[in-house]
């Protein structure tokens, strides 16, 4: 049996995810925080109950086939010299209702119904799509924040070592005050721009904890670059086929089709059957059984309103599928272009960082030989850690883009991406309801569910 391209491109990605090698024993990677991200997102937890809430809509639409059983009881008064008999009676009744024949209208409802929720299921698997891929964002920003934090620090390091040298060189009259100065300036900058970039650790930090629920400790490297197709067609040909966005608005067409149906069907007739067993305060029992016919005839305009809504409505889902295939399309192709850019930025950086770091090595010699100023030597250490700062950014946003190619595809989950822990069912809870059970009897069944997925 053949693979089918996308799952090709995940179980090789799973391979990159698993070939993270940790700085230390304890170093936490990149699957460890999807992993904790998956397990504590609120935003998961939020959409998984909406999802039941769908479920149960099913089982709403289910009853409406079945017989409605009530208990009545009544109670009167009536004026005694109005009407020449005791002012107080009480029935008590047990009533029966089924609608037997209603031109297929309630099992339109329970179809569209079934189609919402496989809408709704796709819709948290886009959902947990955004909670990976922030999980991917925070990871390397705290990554390229770490690493900021590092090469600022050892500027301001190497900065105070060049105005002691300045300093010592102002001593003996080998430099002027101007010198010195200069130096100076450019270590309180270095220490400002240490100041941000600890600042912006501490940022990334936090959107770390609100990603996954806890402090980053020690990251382990980079990742492997995840395997991507080979052009961006093929990677549009597999977002087509994969996206949850668009398998969502195909259900939402599938229920919208329905619902003109349904709204055809309104003016058809209903046979409906009503039984009740009464007994009032006198003792006397009463029973009767009867068989409706309903037809409507005239209802002020209401039902030829609520199709031309129905038709209305299943013309916006269509065009709502063919934009969401635009909007799919365009982000594989933006995520495509980005990893582009990337690798670009690290190419012509590495190149940078190479040329800068000859330059600053030669010129900190020839101000020895006095053939450079102390501004000179300033300006190329400048030089070479913009390049190696911009490295950094180059790299993470590199790994972010390729993550992002793969939440355009729709291959983003944690299912795909083989994490090896449980996923959430979304189909045990609505195995539990689909049938309309009543609580009395299947409760603890559902409670078992409710508990089972809530473990997930």
């Amino acid at each position: 049996m053949k693979t089918a391209p996308g799952k090709r491109l995940v179980a090789a990605g799973l391979l990159a995810l698993t070939c993270l090698a940790p700085l230390t024993a304890s170093a936490e990677t990149l699957a460890d925080a999807l992993i904790s991200a998956y397990k504590n997102s609120n935003l998961l937890e939020q959409n998984r109950a909406v999802l039941r809430a769908a479920d149960e809509d099913v089982a709403s639409a289910v009853s409406a086939l079945r017989p409605v059983l009530a208990f009545v009881a009544n109670a009167g008064y009536t004026d005694p010299v109005a009407m020449g008999r005791d002012n107080l009676s009480a029935t008590i009744a047990l009533s029966a209702s089924m609608t037997l024949f209603d031109s297929g209208r309630n099992r339109l409802g329970v179809d569209i119904a079934k189609e919402t929720v496989l809408a709704t299921r796709e819709a948290l698997v886009s959902v947990e799509q955004s909670v990976l891929l922030g999980a991917v964002q925070a990871y390397f920003g705290v990554r390229s924040a770490i690493e900021n934090v590092s090469i600022n620090d050892n500027s301001v390091r190497v900065l105070e070592e060049t105005l002691k040298a300045t300093q010592d060189q102002f001593d003996v009259g080998e430099v002027t005050r101007t010198d010195v100065a200069l130096a100076q300036a450019q270590l309180a900058a270095a220490r400002a721009g240490l100041a941000a970039a600890q600042g912006q650790l501490a940022a990334a930090r936090e959107s770390y904890k609100a990603v996954t629920g806890h402090y980053p400790g020690a990251l382990a490297i980079a990742p492997k670059v995840p395997p991507l197709p080979k052009s961006v067609t093929e990677a549009q040909g597999i977002a087509m086929r994969s996206h949850p966005s668009i398998l969502q608005a195909q259900h939402q067409v599938a229920a919208a089709d329905l619902g003109v149906a349904l709204g055809a069907a309104q003016r058809l007739p209903t046979v409906s059957a009503d039984a009740s067993l009464a007994r009032d305060d006198n003792g006397i029992n009463a029973s009767s059984v009867g068989i409706q016919l309903q037809q409507p005839i005239y209802a002020g305009g209401k039902l030829s309103s609520v199709h031309r809504k129905a038709i209305a409505q299943r013309e916006q889902a269509r065009a709502g599928l063919q934009q969401s295939s635009v909007i799919i399309a365009q982000n594989v192709a933006n995520s495509w272009a980005d990893i582009s850019v990337a690798r670009a930025q690290i190419s012509a950086t590495d190149r940078q960082i190479s040329a800068a770091t000859i330059a600053y090595d030669g010129v900190r010699e020839e101000a020895k030989l006095g053939a450079r100023t102390t501004l000179d030597v300033l300006n190329a250490e400048q030089s070479l850690l913009d390049a190696r700062s911009s490295r950094i950014t180059a790299v993470a946003n590199l790994q972010v883009a390729n993550y992002s190619l793969l939440a355009s595809m729709g291959l983003l989950t944690v299912d795909h991406l083989n994490l090896g822990i449980p996923v959430y069912d979304p189909a045990a809870y609505y195995n539990a309801v689909k049938s309309a059970p009543p609580t009395s009897v299947q409760g603890k069944s559902l409670d078992r569910v409710l508990k089972a997925i809530g473990k997930n």
